[in-house]
């Protein structure tokens, strides 16, 4: 009974070994990139999405109806006041998250500095949209 268990389990092993050695000699299965939903406001055009782009070579300043920041420009965020912080949160939790990317680049060419924590969090939503 013994002889019949030990012979059973090195015939397994075999076969397992021989099993791993055929699909690891054998052609590699394709990698498939994961698919990614085609965005409908985006045009396909580009390798990184234009309407994503932080950096944008457009000089035209686009408003997100947020005129009113303005006042900011070129001023340092650490010198911010309550009220002008509230300001600029109200515009940033009413934004839609497409709509993220092209206001940090609104307000670059408007040369107005975000707080510290809006501008992670607000750089943490363009990076989740790109990943997604």
């Amino acid at each position: 009974m013994l002889y019949v268990s030990l012979v059973s389990i090195v015939a397994l092993s075999l076969l397992g070994a021989f099993a791993y050695y055929l699909k690891k000699s054998g052609r590699e299965p394709e990698q498939k990139s994961p698919s990614r939903p085609v965005d409908s406001e985006c045009c396909g055009a580009h390798a990184v999405c234009e309407k994503d782009r932080l950096l944008t070579m457009q000089q035209e300043v686009v408003y997100f109806d947020d005129e009113e920041l303005d006042v900011l420009a070129g001023k340092n965020s650490e010198d911010y006041t309550s009220e002008e912080l509230k300001m600029i949160e109200d515009v940033f939790y009413t934004l839609r998250e497409s709509d993220v990317a092209g206001w940090l680049c609104s307000l670059q060419l408007r040369n107005i500095k975000l707080p510290q924590y809006l501008k992670d969090e607000a750089l943490l939503i363009v990076s989740e949209r790109r990943r997604s």
